[in-house]
């Protein structure tokens, strides 16, 4: 058993999370999460009331968290109230300022989770009372920027260690298995945030088509760009782009903003035709670059004893192999 403090403040018996990912992280996954040994979060991302209260109930009392997307809950701040009613195990904030939201969450004695991608980040983070700062890499499927898990998560784990050191730090993009987690903790992390590995699972909600092109690429065939974002109509931040799989649509967009912006209105439909659909020539499917460590859809569960066995194996023998 790997023991944290992550798994100290939460009780839980791995040190992981997942991530609360639009539309893939409903109630079943994070339930599924929590009962692993981890701690689930729901995906309130852009703010669907409707999607997030029943993702709740999905979870059947489940302990799990909930996570948005901050500047999108800026527009419908009412919702973190009604998650704050229902007591979850912490609400984590990303891609935003945490500050407006982050007295609320305090008051209702909540755990506040912030991701950031950035030193400046998080350090803005700490100062407004975030307990865990989780950093995230470029290699992330979804939304994020340029920096790299491996320089960034050290960075943040040294500021934090002098000037805000009850501040848990968590390590987040890249990570699918055991080596991940290893690495993770010997970067200066607490514990991880596992996105893209679980959202193949079998709990999942993503489209079984798209775990399925997941599966069958490489990190090789992920891109970070904007175009799905121009073809959704959403107003993401210009700090932000996401990882997706190439396709026909970024091979036709990617370098061609202008052009996509003249006809959004017409691919807006055949991208959310291609995403309701599966298509994943059209839609873009959101995963990092572990895509070319995924090979198959099992439970989380399944994907989560694994990971933590492998990482417990590679910790002994990093110190059998220390000299007296």
């Amino acid at each position: 058993m790997i023991k944290t403090r992550l798994t100290q403040l939460f009780d839980l018996t791995h040190p992981i999370l997942s991530a609360p990912m639009a539309l893939a992280s409903g109630g079943a996954l994070a339930a599924a999460v929590s009962k692993a040994g981890g701690l689930g979060f729901i995906g309130g991302a852009y703010g669907d009331t409707d999607w997030t209260i029943q993702a709740f109930e999905d979870a059947g009392g489940a302990r799990v968290g909930c996570g948005f997307i901050t500047w999108k809950l800026a527009e419908n701040p009412d919702l973190l109230t009604r998650v704050l009613e229902r007591a979850p195990a912490a609400l984590f904030l990303s891609f935003g300022d945490p500050a407006r939201f982050a007295v609320e969450i305090a008051a209702a004695g909540v755990p506040l989770i912030c991701q950031v991608q950035t030193l400046r980040d998080a350090q803005h983070a700490a100062n407004v009372g975030a307990d865990v700062i989780i950093a995230q890499g470029a290699e992330a499927g979804g939304h994020g920027e340029k920096r790299a898990t491996m320089t960034l998560v050290p960075e943040v784990a040294d500021w934090l260690a002098t000037h805000a050191p009850d501040v848990l730090l968590l390590a987040a993009g890249g990570i699918a298995d055991g080596r991940g987690l290893a690495a993770s903790l010997m970067l200066g992390a607490d514990g991880v945030l596992v996105g893209s590995r679980l959202w193949a699972s079998a709990e999942s909600l993503a489209h079984p088509e798209m775990v399925k092109a997941a599966i069958a690429a490489t990190g090789d065939d992920t891109i970070r760009s904007t175009v799905m974002d121009v073809a959704r109509g959403l107003n993401w931040p210009e700090r932000n782009t996401a990882r997706v799989l190439k396709n026909a649509f970024t091979d036709r967009w990617h370098g061609d903003l202008d052009g996509l912006l003249g006809v959004a209105e017409v691919e807006a439909a055949r991208w959310s035709a291609a995403w309701e659909a599966g298509d994943v020539a059209v839609a873009n499917t959101f995963v990092g670059e572990v895509a070319g460590l995924i090979h198959g859809c099992e439970p989380a569960a399944e994907i989560i004893e694994s990971m933590v066995t492998e990482a417990e194996a590679l910790l002994r023998g990093a110190v059998s192999r220390l000299e007296e």
